[in-house]
């Protein structure tokens, strides 16, 4: 193969393993885990018909979305209210290029970058694409036609807007020891050790981060674009059977993408202190069965599983927030948004930007 198809095929490899952990594996386990959490949490069975512990309890799911119909409303948008849910899986999707999931290994030759694009711009194109994802909750609220959902959008867009200032500086103070935009050199700045982790001299940006990133994903105690008891179902009120699915998907690959991110900038992303992935690739390679891989695929391969078992405990910390905090009332949430988290992502910059410029960082 040549160099370019060596190229196409690597980048296309690295996005079915991104794909492959979404829709296969996080998104279904997820919906298993929110249910058998949340009754654990309150001691009560959960789901526990359908398989052992309930676990085909997502197949059930996907079937009653498959069948159910999906009716358009008389009042409704028609191309509007279709494409919203789109919008809704499409934005979060397109933000784990530019996550890396592993170090540059070889490829016959061929040094290949152990992130989907391989952009300068990394962190600036994650953030502005992760922001897409407001629109298609105004959109399905405004083309739905419905005061309720038409609530549940604005609701939406004031506060994704807000928090996503308090999340931008927090991640800008990230890079400011790094001095680059790229994510794979912030893995790089945080290998050294364990104390190296951004998650310790940098706590107020972390804090700050996390709840910003519960805001971002409308997750409780943020979840006033919903909020069942008071707008029905918010801006998913008028959408049913598939297009609900979409929505429902879309919000745990947000979630996913922000756990991802979170571990990339906080917790050394793809690695671990004092493991060298790329040395156990090349052990795993000497193995019966698995020499054909290569010790290159095989030490990206451990990196991103590394990656992943960070994502699923951020996705866990969801969870546990979830049937632990009450939620706020949205003028507390505006306030906490306005008063309390960007004055103190701005005082995370300006701390981290000194620390910096003294060497300490």
């Amino acid at each position: 193969m040549s160099p370019q198809q060596i190229e196409i095929a690597a980048t296309a490899a690295k996005m079915l393993v991104w794909i492959g952990f979404l829709v296969g594996a996080l998104t279904p386990v997820m919906v298993w885990v929110e249910r058998r959490g949340s009754a654990l949490i309150q001691d009560r069975p959960g789901p526990n018909r359908l398989g052992p512990f309930g676990l085909f309890q997502p197949v059930a799911d996907v079937v009653k979305f498959m069948f159910k119909e999906s009716p358009v409303p008389a009042a409704a948008d028609p191309f509007l209210y279709r494409l919203a849910p789109v919008l809704a899986l499409v934005a979060p999707l397109s933000t784990y290029l530019v996550i890396p999931l592993a170090p540059r290994f070889v490829v016959a030759g061929q040094p290949i970058a152990g992130v989907a694009a391989d952009v300068d711009t990394g962190v600036l194109l994650l953030l502005a694409l992760s922001s897409l994802g407001v629109y298609s909750l105004v959109m399905a609220g405004y083309a739905s036609n419905n005061k309720y959902s038409m609530l549940g959008s604005v609701r939406a867009s004031a506060q994704m807007i807000s928090y996503e200032l308090a999340l931008t500086l927090s991640v800008v103070a990230v890079l400011v020891p790094v001095g680059s935009l790229r994510l794979d050199e912030v893995v790089a700045h945080q290998q050294t050790s364990l104390l190296h982790w951004n998650v310790f001299p940098q706590a107020i940006g972390f804090l700050v981060f996390l709840v910003a990133m519960f805001a971002e994903t409308n997750r409780l105690p943020f979840d006033l674009p919903e909020a069942e008891s008071e707008l029905v179902a918010g801006y998913h009120t008028e959408y049913s059977a598939m297009r609900f699915a979409l929505f429902f998907m879309g919000e745990y690959m947000a979630m996913g993408g922000l756990s991802a991110l979170c571990a990339t900038l906080y917790f050394g992303g793809w690695s671990l202190p004092g493991v060298d992935v790329m040395a156990v690739g090349a052990w795993l390679a000497g193995l019966p069965g698995l020499g054909w891989l290569g010790g290159g695929i095989l030490g990206a391969l451990v990196g991103a599983l590394i990656l992943f078992a960070k994502v699923v405990v951020m996705m866990l910390v969801y969870v546990w927030v979830r049937w632990t905090f009450p939620r706020f009332r949205f003028d507390q949430l505006m306030r906490l948004g306005w008063k309390v988290l960007l004055p103190l992502a701005l005082l995370n910059l300006v701390l981290v930007a000194a620390l910096t410029v003294g060497g300490v960082l």
